[in-house]
């Protein structure tokens, strides 16, 4: 895969390492992590406060294990939001993050 990572919203250099060079494995995991985004944001914007909390929580997880560092940042601001004051506070910027990885996924699947 070719994408600068600095201006990228996945980081390759770190996708690679966690898949052990294995691209195919990097294209899977990439394609998941995008329909991860967008079930995760639904349940997020429509659950009670400890459900979407949840949902931000595995979202978080996800984006770090792929390195998408702006939407593990953003859904952790969001899941900390929620669990303590039950408000999806920086839900705007957590579906930003998520719109900018998923075009990055669909980019780097297009030139796969």
């Amino acid at each position: 895969m070719t994408m600068n990572t600095a201006a990228s919203p996945i980081d390759l250099v770190h996708l690679a390492r966690q898949c052990g060079g294995d691209q195919d494995l990097e294209q899977e995991l990439l394609a998941l992590f995008a329909d991860q985004c967008v079930k995760h944001l639904m349940v997020i914007r429509s659950a009670n406060a400890r459900i979407g909390s949840d949902a931000a929580h595995t979202l978080k997880g996800a984006a770090r294990a792929i390195g998408a560092w702006q939407v593990a940042l953003a859904a952790e601001k969001v899941e900390e939001a929620l669990t303590h004051r039950s408000v999806a506070d920086g839900f705007g910027e957590l579906a930003l993050a998520t719109d900018e990885a998923r075009a990055a996924i669909a980019a780097l699947r297009r030139a796969a």
